[in-house]
Protein backbone atom coordinates (compact mmCIF):
# COMPACT_ATOMS: atom_id res chain seq x y z
CA UNK A 1 0.00 0.00 0.00
CA UNK A 2 1.51 3.65 -0.91
CA UNK A 3 1.23 6.11 1.19
CA UNK A 4 0.45 10.15 0.59
CA UNK A 5 3.87 11.62 -0.80
CA UNK A 6 4.42 8.60 -2.92
CA UNK A 7 5.11 8.97 -6.55
CA UNK A 8 2.43 7.61 -9.33
CA UNK A 9 4.24 6.90 -12.87
CA UNK A 10 1.85 7.21 -15.91
CA UNK A 11 2.49 6.11 -19.55
CA UNK A 12 1.31 8.54 -21.73
CA UNK A 13 0.65 12.09 -21.60
CA UNK A 14 -2.78 12.62 -22.56
CA UNK A 15 -6.09 14.15 -21.13
CA UNK A 16 -6.56 10.75 -19.37
CA UNK A 17 -3.15 10.88 -18.09
CA UNK A 18 -3.48 14.32 -17.31
CA UNK A 19 -7.05 13.31 -15.32
CA UNK A 20 -5.36 10.94 -13.24
CA UNK A 21 -2.15 13.46 -12.00
CA UNK A 22 -5.13 15.67 -11.30
CA UNK A 23 -7.04 13.36 -8.94
CA UNK A 24 -3.87 12.02 -7.34
CA UNK A 25 -2.88 15.56 -6.26
CA UNK A 26 -5.90 16.05 -3.66
CA UNK A 27 -4.77 12.55 -2.33
CA UNK A 28 -1.12 13.49 -1.39
CA UNK A 29 0.22 11.63 -4.43
CA UNK A 30 2.41 12.98 -6.94
CA UNK A 31 2.69 12.17 -10.59
CA UNK A 32 5.47 11.76 -13.24
CA UNK A 33 4.71 11.42 -16.57
CA UNK A 34 6.31 9.43 -19.31
CA UNK A 35 5.54 9.94 -22.93
CA UNK A 36 7.13 10.29 -26.22
CA UNK A 37 5.28 13.39 -27.48
CA UNK A 38 6.47 16.85 -26.82
CA UNK A 39 4.03 19.18 -25.10
CA UNK A 40 1.53 16.47 -23.81
CA UNK A 41 -1.13 17.79 -22.00
CA UNK A 42 -0.68 15.56 -18.79
CA UNK A 43 2.94 17.53 -18.75
CA UNK A 44 1.38 20.93 -17.03
CA UNK A 45 0.25 18.95 -13.99
CA UNK A 46 2.51 16.62 -12.89
CA UNK A 47 5.03 16.35 -10.48
CA UNK A 48 7.79 15.79 -12.98
CA UNK A 49 7.71 14.41 -16.88
CA UNK A 50 9.89 12.30 -19.07
CA UNK A 51 10.19 12.82 -22.76
CA UNK A 52 11.02 9.59 -24.13
CA UNK A 53 10.14 6.63 -26.24
CA UNK A 54 8.46 3.69 -25.11
CA UNK A 55 11.48 1.71 -26.07
CA UNK A 56 13.87 4.01 -24.28
CA UNK A 57 15.06 1.39 -21.55
CA UNK A 58 17.76 4.10 -19.91
CA UNK A 59 15.02 6.61 -19.29
CA UNK A 60 12.80 3.94 -18.69
CA UNK A 61 15.08 2.89 -15.65
CA UNK A 62 15.27 5.74 -14.55
CA UNK A 63 11.61 6.65 -14.54
CA UNK A 64 10.94 3.34 -12.71
CA UNK A 65 13.44 4.22 -9.94
CA UNK A 66 11.86 8.01 -9.63
CA UNK A 67 7.73 6.44 -8.85
CA UNK A 68 6.47 3.76 -6.39
CA UNK A 69 4.00 2.45 -9.04
CA UNK A 70 3.65 2.69 -12.49
CA UNK A 71 0.23 2.83 -14.52
CA UNK A 72 -0.86 3.74 -18.41
CA UNK A 73 -3.33 5.41 -20.01
CA UNK A 74 -4.32 4.31 -22.96
CA UNK A 75 -3.63 0.55 -23.75
CA UNK A 76 -0.99 0.87 -27.02
CA UNK A 77 1.34 1.23 -24.74
CA UNK A 78 4.05 -1.59 -26.22
CA UNK A 79 3.94 -4.81 -23.98
CA UNK A 80 7.42 -4.94 -23.88
CA UNK A 81 7.53 -1.44 -22.13
CA UNK A 82 5.04 -2.65 -19.15
CA UNK A 83 7.41 -6.05 -18.81
CA UNK A 84 10.25 -3.89 -18.40
CA UNK A 85 9.03 -1.81 -16.39
CA UNK A 86 7.38 -4.53 -13.84
CA UNK A 87 11.17 -6.03 -13.53
CA UNK A 88 11.64 -2.69 -11.54
CA UNK A 89 8.35 -1.48 -9.99
CA UNK A 90 4.71 -2.59 -9.61
CA UNK A 91 3.10 -2.06 -12.58
CA UNK A 92 -0.83 -2.14 -12.35
CA UNK A 93 -2.53 -3.16 -14.46
CA UNK A 94 -0.28 -5.54 -15.85
CA UNK A 95 1.23 -7.02 -19.00
CA UNK A 96 -1.01 -9.32 -19.69
CA UNK A 97 -3.78 -7.26 -19.18
CA UNK A 98 -2.25 -4.80 -21.64
CA UNK A 99 -1.52 -7.55 -24.38
CA UNK A 100 -4.67 -9.28 -24.76
CA UNK A 101 -6.81 -6.19 -24.67
CA UNK A 102 -4.16 -4.73 -27.35
CA UNK A 103 -5.18 -7.52 -29.92
CA UNK A 104 -9.06 -7.45 -30.93
CA UNK A 105 -8.99 -11.35 -32.02
CA UNK A 106 -7.33 -12.34 -28.60
CA UNK A 107 -9.71 -10.36 -26.52
CA UNK A 108 -12.48 -11.90 -28.13
CA UNK A 109 -10.73 -15.27 -27.91
CA UNK A 110 -10.21 -14.80 -24.12
CA UNK A 111 -14.32 -13.09 -23.47
CA UNK A 112 -15.75 -16.30 -25.31
CA UNK A 113 -13.62 -18.28 -23.20
CA UNK A 114 -15.52 -17.21 -19.75
CA UNK A 115 -18.88 -18.18 -21.73
CA UNK A 116 -19.70 -14.33 -22.36
CA UNK A 117 -21.50 -13.45 -25.23
CA UNK A 118 -19.63 -11.31 -28.07
CA UNK A 119 -20.86 -10.84 -31.68
CA UNK A 120 -19.74 -13.86 -34.50
CA UNK A 121 -15.62 -13.51 -35.54
CA UNK A 122 -12.98 -14.69 -37.47
CA UNK A 123 -9.87 -14.25 -37.97
CA UNK A 124 -8.34 -12.47 -41.05
CA UNK A 125 -4.73 -12.38 -42.54
CA UNK A 126 -5.51 -11.97 -46.11
CA UNK A 127 -8.94 -11.24 -48.97
CA UNK A 128 -8.94 -14.85 -49.08
CA UNK A 129 -9.57 -15.67 -45.33
CA UNK A 130 -12.20 -12.57 -45.62
CA UNK A 131 -14.01 -13.69 -48.30
CA UNK A 132 -14.18 -17.78 -46.58
CA UNK A 133 -15.00 -15.62 -43.36
CA UNK A 134 -17.96 -13.79 -45.00
CA UNK A 135 -19.43 -16.86 -45.98
CA UNK A 136 -19.51 -17.85 -42.57
CA UNK A 137 -20.49 -15.13 -40.65
CA UNK A 138 -22.19 -13.25 -43.49
CA UNK A 139 -23.00 -9.42 -44.05
CA UNK A 140 -23.73 -6.88 -42.58
CA UNK A 141 -20.62 -7.52 -40.81
CA UNK A 142 -17.33 -5.21 -39.75
CA UNK A 143 -13.87 -5.84 -40.50
CA UNK A 144 -11.42 -4.42 -37.90
CA UNK A 145 -7.52 -3.92 -37.81
CA UNK A 146 -6.45 -6.28 -34.78
CA UNK A 147 -4.25 -3.74 -33.76
CA UNK A 148 -4.67 0.39 -32.66
CA UNK A 149 -7.77 0.99 -33.90
CA UNK A 150 -10.09 3.45 -32.00
CA UNK A 151 -12.93 6.19 -32.60
CA UNK A 152 -13.57 4.20 -35.87
CA UNK A 153 -10.14 4.27 -37.45
CA UNK A 154 -8.98 0.32 -38.69
CA UNK A 155 -12.26 -0.23 -39.46
CA UNK A 156 -14.86 -0.73 -42.46
CA UNK A 157 -18.71 -2.19 -42.79
CA UNK A 158 -19.44 -4.23 -44.89
CA UNK A 159 -22.60 -4.30 -46.71
CA UNK A 160 -24.44 -6.89 -49.35
CA UNK A 161 -22.97 -4.92 -52.52
CA UNK A 162 -19.25 -4.29 -51.06
CA UNK A 163 -16.57 -6.46 -51.97
CA UNK A 164 -14.04 -8.23 -49.86
CA UNK A 165 -10.82 -7.09 -51.70
CA UNK A 166 -11.93 -3.41 -51.42
CA UNK A 167 -12.60 -3.56 -47.93
CA UNK A 168 -9.37 -5.16 -47.31
CA UNK A 169 -7.46 -2.72 -48.60
CA UNK A 170 -9.30 0.06 -46.86
CA UNK A 171 -8.04 -1.08 -43.57
CA UNK A 172 -4.58 -1.56 -45.22
CA UNK A 173 -4.24 -5.55 -45.78
CA UNK A 174 -2.98 -5.57 -42.21
CA UNK A 175 -4.19 -8.85 -39.88
CA UNK A 176 -7.52 -8.70 -38.86
CA UNK A 177 -10.39 -9.57 -37.33
CA UNK A 178 -14.51 -10.15 -38.85
CA UNK A 179 -17.23 -9.45 -36.59
CA UNK A 180 -21.09 -9.99 -37.76
CA UNK A 181 -23.04 -7.41 -37.35
CA UNK A 182 -25.08 -7.49 -33.95
CA UNK A 183 -28.60 -5.72 -34.00
CA UNK A 184 -28.24 -3.63 -30.91
CA UNK A 185 -31.04 -0.90 -29.48
CA UNK A 186 -28.40 0.79 -27.56
CA UNK A 187 -24.89 1.44 -27.02
CA UNK A 188 -23.61 1.17 -23.10
CA UNK A 189 -20.76 0.63 -20.87
CA UNK A 190 -19.92 -0.04 -17.71
CA UNK A 191 -16.35 1.06 -15.95
CA UNK A 192 -15.42 -0.93 -12.80
CA UNK A 193 -12.28 -1.26 -10.43
CA UNK A 194 -10.29 -3.97 -9.48
CA UNK A 195 -7.76 -4.33 -6.22
CA UNK A 196 -5.28 -6.61 -5.85
CA UNK A 197 -7.10 -8.34 -3.36
CA UNK A 198 -9.83 -8.90 -5.75
CA UNK A 199 -12.10 -5.98 -3.98
CA UNK A 200 -14.31 -4.70 -6.66
CA UNK A 201 -16.43 -1.55 -7.29
CA UNK A 202 -18.62 -0.71 -10.71
CA UNK A 203 -20.39 2.25 -11.80
CA UNK A 204 -23.71 2.34 -12.95
CA UNK A 205 -24.14 1.17 -16.90
CA UNK A 206 -23.85 4.11 -18.99
CA UNK A 207 -25.82 4.87 -22.33
CA UNK A 208 -23.40 5.78 -25.21
CA UNK A 209 -24.24 8.11 -28.28
CA UNK A 210 -21.52 8.10 -30.84
CA UNK A 211 -21.63 10.47 -33.55
CA UNK A 212 -18.51 9.79 -36.64
CA UNK A 213 -17.61 6.82 -34.64
CA UNK A 214 -16.49 9.31 -31.68
CA UNK A 215 -18.46 9.28 -28.35
CA UNK A 216 -20.74 12.32 -28.22
CA UNK A 217 -22.36 11.78 -25.17
CA UNK A 218 -22.68 9.22 -22.21
CA UNK A 219 -25.81 9.29 -19.99
CA UNK A 220 -27.01 8.04 -16.35
CA UNK A 221 -28.68 6.10 -15.75
CA UNK A 222 -29.21 4.10 -18.54
CA UNK A 223 -32.13 2.61 -20.61
CA UNK A 224 -31.55 -0.80 -19.24
CA UNK A 225 -33.57 -3.38 -17.29
CA UNK A 226 -32.08 -4.02 -13.77
CA UNK A 227 -31.44 -7.48 -14.75
CA UNK A 228 -29.44 -6.26 -17.70
CA UNK A 229 -27.24 -3.43 -15.49
CA UNK A 230 -26.64 -6.76 -13.20
CA UNK A 231 -25.54 -9.01 -16.02
CA UNK A 232 -23.36 -6.01 -16.83
CA UNK A 233 -21.93 -5.43 -13.37
CA UNK A 234 -21.10 -9.26 -12.93
CA UNK A 235 -19.77 -9.55 -16.96
CA UNK A 236 -17.51 -6.95 -15.82
CA UNK A 237 -16.19 -8.56 -12.77
CA UNK A 238 -15.70 -11.77 -14.09
CA UNK A 239 -13.12 -9.97 -16.68
CA UNK A 240 -11.72 -7.98 -14.23
CA UNK A 241 -10.67 -11.45 -11.73
CA UNK A 242 -9.77 -13.41 -14.64
CA UNK A 243 -7.09 -10.65 -16.01
CA UNK A 244 -6.42 -10.54 -12.16
CA UNK A 245 -6.96 -6.87 -13.13
CA UNK A 246 -5.83 -3.90 -11.06
CA UNK A 247 -7.09 -0.57 -11.43
CA UNK A 248 -10.06 1.07 -13.22
CA UNK A 249 -10.93 -0.50 -16.80
CA UNK A 250 -14.32 -0.48 -18.95
CA UNK A 251 -16.27 -2.98 -20.63
CA UNK A 252 -17.88 -1.48 -23.96
CA UNK A 253 -21.43 -3.66 -24.35
CA UNK A 254 -24.14 -4.05 -26.76
CA UNK A 255 -27.78 -4.08 -25.50
CA UNK A 256 -30.09 -6.38 -27.77
CA UNK A 257 -33.79 -6.43 -27.55
CA UNK A 258 -36.26 -4.52 -25.23
CA UNK A 259 -37.72 -5.43 -22.24
CA UNK A 260 -37.31 -8.42 -20.62
CA UNK A 261 -35.85 -9.67 -23.45
CA UNK A 262 -32.50 -7.23 -22.98
CA UNK A 263 -29.10 -9.75 -23.20
CA UNK A 264 -25.82 -8.40 -23.27
CA UNK A 265 -23.38 -8.75 -25.79
CA UNK A 266 -19.61 -7.50 -25.06
CA UNK A 267 -17.90 -5.54 -27.64
CA UNK A 268 -14.19 -4.99 -26.17
CA UNK A 269 -12.86 -4.34 -23.16
CA UNK A 270 -10.86 -0.51 -22.62
CA UNK A 271 -7.68 -1.48 -19.44
CA UNK A 272 -7.55 2.20 -18.56
CA UNK A 273 -9.90 4.58 -17.53
CA UNK A 274 -12.74 5.78 -20.37
CA UNK A 275 -14.36 8.72 -22.19
CA UNK A 276 -17.82 6.95 -21.24
CA UNK A 277 -17.14 7.21 -17.50
CA UNK A 278 -16.04 11.33 -17.38
CA UNK A 279 -18.96 11.82 -16.55
CA UNK A 280 -18.00 10.46 -12.82
CA UNK A 281 -15.85 13.65 -12.34
CA UNK A 282 -18.67 15.69 -10.85
CA UNK A 283 -21.61 12.64 -10.87
CA UNK A 284 -20.30 10.52 -8.71
CA UNK A 285 -19.10 10.51 -4.78
CA UNK A 286 -15.40 9.06 -6.33
CA UNK A 287 -14.33 9.99 -9.99
CA UNK A 288 -12.95 7.24 -12.22
CA UNK A 289 -10.10 9.02 -11.55
CA UNK A 290 -9.61 8.40 -8.02
CA UNK A 291 -10.83 5.31 -7.84
CA UNK A 292 -7.88 3.97 -10.34
CA UNK A 293 -5.30 5.79 -8.67
CA UNK A 294 -6.74 4.62 -5.11
CA UNK A 295 -6.88 1.15 -6.55
CA UNK A 296 -3.22 0.61 -8.32
CA UNK A 297 -2.29 2.33 -4.32
CA UNK A 298 -3.88 -0.44 -2.38
CA UNK A 299 -6.22 1.88 -0.68
CA UNK A 300 -10.01 1.21 0.01
CA UNK A 301 -11.91 1.89 -3.08
CA UNK A 302 -14.16 5.12 -3.09
CA UNK A 303 -18.30 4.59 -3.50
CA UNK A 304 -19.23 4.85 -7.12
CA UNK A 305 -22.79 6.61 -6.46
CA UNK A 306 -24.05 8.61 -8.56
CA UNK A 307 -24.88 12.32 -7.46
CA UNK A 308 -28.11 13.71 -8.53
CA UNK A 309 -31.07 11.98 -10.75
CA UNK A 310 -29.32 12.16 -13.95
CA UNK A 311 -25.80 13.02 -15.04
CA UNK A 312 -24.85 13.91 -18.60
CA UNK A 313 -21.53 14.05 -20.21
CA UNK A 314 -20.88 15.56 -23.91
CA UNK A 315 -17.48 15.75 -25.63
CA UNK A 316 -15.94 18.83 -27.28
CA UNK A 317 -14.24 17.57 -30.16
CA UNK A 318 -12.29 20.17 -32.67
CA UNK A 319 -13.92 23.50 -32.42
CA UNK A 320 -16.57 23.00 -30.57
CA UNK A 321 -13.78 23.24 -27.70
CA UNK A 322 -13.96 27.36 -28.85
CA UNK A 323 -17.20 27.83 -27.19
CA UNK A 324 -16.30 27.49 -23.69
CA UNK A 325 -17.67 30.49 -22.64
CA UNK A 326 -20.80 29.55 -23.39
CA UNK A 327 -20.47 26.43 -21.23
CA UNK A 328 -19.05 28.73 -18.50
CA UNK A 329 -22.32 30.94 -18.56
CA UNK A 330 -24.46 27.83 -18.20
CA UNK A 331 -25.77 27.22 -14.79
CA UNK A 332 -25.19 23.53 -13.36
CA UNK A 333 -22.75 22.86 -16.62
CA UNK A 334 -18.73 21.60 -15.43
CA UNK A 335 -16.05 22.63 -18.40
CA UNK A 336 -12.95 20.09 -18.47
CA UNK A 337 -10.96 21.53 -21.12
CA UNK A 338 -7.62 19.17 -21.92
CA UNK A 339 -4.99 21.81 -22.32
CA UNK A 340 -4.23 20.72 -25.85
CA UNK A 341 -2.74 23.19 -28.51
CA UNK A 342 -4.28 22.64 -31.62
CA UNK A 343 -8.59 21.61 -32.02
CA UNK A 344 -8.25 19.73 -34.92
CA UNK A 345 -11.05 17.86 -36.85
CA UNK A 346 -12.35 15.02 -34.60
CA UNK A 347 -9.61 15.73 -31.47
CA UNK A 348 -10.99 15.79 -28.22
CA UNK A 349 -10.57 18.75 -26.54
CA UNK A 350 -12.29 18.68 -24.12
CA UNK A 351 -15.94 17.53 -22.27
CA UNK A 352 -18.55 19.02 -20.05
CA UNK A 353 -20.65 17.32 -17.22
CA UNK A 354 -24.44 18.10 -16.25
CA UNK A 355 -25.67 16.92 -12.94
CA UNK A 356 -29.64 17.30 -12.78
CA UNK A 357 -31.12 17.32 -9.64
CA UNK A 358 -34.93 16.82 -10.70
Amino acid sequence: MLKPGSTIGILGGGQLARMIALAAAPLGLKAHIFAPEAGSPAFEVAAAYTEAAYDDEAALERFARAVDVATYEFENVPVATAEFLSEKAPVHPGARALGITQDRLVEKSFIAGLGIEVAPFAAVNDAAELEHALAHIGRPSVLKTRRFGYDGKGQVMLREADEADTAFDAIGRHPAVLEGFVPFVREVSVVAARRADGAFAAYEVTENEHRHHILHRSTVPANVTPSAEASAHAIARRIGDALGYVGVFAVELFVVGEGVDQRIVVNEIAPRVHNSGHWTLDGAETSQFEQHVRAIAGWPLGSPARRGVRVEMTNLIGSEADHWHKVLEEPGAHLHLYGKAEARPGRKMGHVTRVFWG
